[in-house]
C-alpha cells in the first residue's frame, strides 16, 4: 500500500438476533430525552417499534418522535426535524429504519444547533459543523447504505431536485452505536432488498476501482464482493434465509465504514451520476446506481484495464486463458451484468423514470470527482447518461 491514511471508527456494533439488548447497555450513557426517528410506519406493523419503545421505557427515557422520513429525505423534512429537536432538546437521536432514516438523523444531529439553514450550510457550501452535535444511534432495518457506521448523509432539495451527499469529517457525526439484527430486514419487499444489495456492491466498487498499487484494501474488497454475490443469490431465491441475510447485512457495514477506502483515492462517480438521476426521478438509490453502472464502467474500462482484468478474474472467476486483457476485463463486466439481471435490477435509467429531457439538467447536477481512473468532462457525463437510457 502506498497511500497515507488515518483510520478511526468509533461506532460500537451489536449484531445478531439478540442485538436489541444492546440498548440496555447503551441507553443509560445518555440523558433522559430521546428523539425517535423513523420512516413511513412499517416498524409499527412488524413489531420493531414496540420492541424499541419497551426498551426506552425500561430505561426511563422521555420519547419524542419524528415519523415520515421518506426514502430520499428532503431539505424540507430536515428543517421540520430541526424545529422538533429544538423544542424537545434530545440527548440522543435514535434512528430506527434503513439508510435514509440514518442519513436524515445524522443531518439532523449537526443541524439542531447550527443556527442557519442546514441545506445551505452542509449541502451547498459543504461546511463542517462548528456547533454541538447531538449523539446519534441506529437500529437498522435495511441493509445497504452502511450509514450505521459512517459519517455520511444524503439529502434531496425537493424544490431544485438536487440530491447531495456530505461525508462529515468529524467522527462525532458517526453513530455512537448501532443495532444490527438481520431478522429486522426480512419484512422488506424483495425489490428493496435487491436495491440494497446493489448499493452494497457498488460501495465496494467505488473504492476498489482506484489506484494502481498492490493494496490490502483491494484484497478485502474482493472478498466482500464475492460474499455479497454468493449471499445475494441465496437471498433472492429464499429471502427468509437468515444466514444469507446476515452476511448481506454484515457486508453492507464493512463496505462503507471507511475500512476498504484506506490508502485509496476512491472513485464515487457512479454515485454522482446516480444521485443526479435520483434527484430528478425520486427513484430508489440502489436502483439509480444499477441503472448507470454499466455505461460508466464500460466508458472507463480502458483507463483502468489492469484493475478491471483483476476484477474479472478474482471476483467473477473469469478464465483469462486465450483472452487479451481487454477481453478478460469485458467478460468480467458481462458477468456482473448477468448477476444484476439475476437480481432483476434496472439496467437503464429509462426503467426508473428518466427521460432524454432530463439529461442536460442531470449533467448540470453531477459533481465531477477526480479519484477514479478517468476525470470525466461534462460531455462525457451526457454521453454516459444517453448510453444509459
Amino acid at each position: 500500500m502506498l497511500g497515507n491514511f488515518t483510520y478511526c471508527n468509533p461506532t460500537k456494533l451489536y449484531f445478531g438476533e439478540d442485538a436489541l439488548n444492546g440498548l440496555d447497555a447503551e441507553l443509560p450513557k445518555f440523558g433522559k430525552n430521546v428523539l425517535l426517528v423513523y420512516g413511513g410506519g412499517s416498524i409499527k406493523k412488524n413489531g420493531i417499534y414496540d420492541a424499541v419503545m419497551e426498551k426506552l421505557r425500561k430505561n426511563g427515557k422521555y420519547v419524542a418522535e419524528i415519523s415520515g422520513v421518506m426514502p430520499n429525505p428532503t431539505a424540507g423534512k430536515l428543517r421540520e426535524g430541526v424545529a422538533v429537536a429544538q423544542k424537545t432538546e434530545p440527548d440522543l437521536i435514535l434512528a430506527v429504519g434503513g439508510g435514509s432514516v440514518c442519513d436524515y438523523s445524522k443531518a439532523l444531529a449537526v443541524s439542531v444547533h447550527c443556527g442557519e439553514d442546514p441545506w445551505e450550510k452542509y449541502f451547498v457550501r459543504f461546511d463542517e459543523p462548528t456547533s454541538p452535535i447531538v449523539p446519534v444511534a441506529c437500529v437498522l432495518t435495511m441493509a445497504g447504505t452502511g450509514s450505521e457506521m459512517n459519517a455520511g448523509s444524503v439529502i434531496t432539495n425537493e424544490e431544485t431536485k438536487q440530491k447531495v451527499g456530505h461525508v462529515f469529517k468529524d467522527e462525532a457525526v458517526m453513530p455512537r452505536f448501532s443495532i444490527l439484527n438481520p431478522r429486522y430486514t426480512m419484512t422488506l419487499p424483495v425489490r428493496q432488498m435487491t436495491a440494497g444489495i446493489y448499493d452494497i456492491f457498488n460501495h465496494i466498487c467505488e473504492q476498489y476501482f482506484s489506484g494502481e498499487d498492490d493494496s490490502t484494501s483491494d484484497y478485502l474488497s474482493e472478498g466482500l464482493m464475492r460474499s455479497v454475490i454468493h449471499a445475494s443469490r441465496i437471498a433472492v431465491k429464499n429471502p427468509q434465509d437468515y444466514e444469507a441475510r446476515s452476511n448481506i447485512m454484515w457486508s453492507a457495514t464493512w463496505a462503507l465504514n471507511t475500512l476498504v477506502a484506506c490508502g485509496k483515492s476512491t472513485d464515487w462517480m457512479v454515485h454522482m451520476l446516480g444521485q443526479s438521476i435520483g434527484g430528478l426521478t425520486n427513484a430508489t438509490h440502489g436502483l439509480t446506481l444499477a441503472a448507470v453502472s454499466m455505461a460508466y464502467y464500460r466508458h472507463i474500462l480502458p483507463c483502468g484495464l489492469a484493475k478491471f482484468r483483476r476484477f474479472a478474474v478474482n471476483v467473477w472467476g473469469v478464465d483469462p486463458e486465450g483472452k487479451t486483457d481487454r477481453e478478460t476485463a469485458e467478460a468480467g463486466l458481462e458477468a456482473m451484468a448477468a448477476w444484476m439481471r439475476e437480481l432483476d435490477l434496472p439496467m437503464k435509467i429509462s426503467e426508473i423514470g428518466a427521460t432524454e429531457a432530463m439529461i442536460e439538467k442531470a449533467a448540470d447536477y453531477t459533481f465531477i470527482l477526480k479519484g477514479g481512473y478517468k476525470v470525466l468532462t461534462r460531455d462525457e457525463v451526457v454521453e454516459i447518461f444517453r448510453e444509459s437510457l
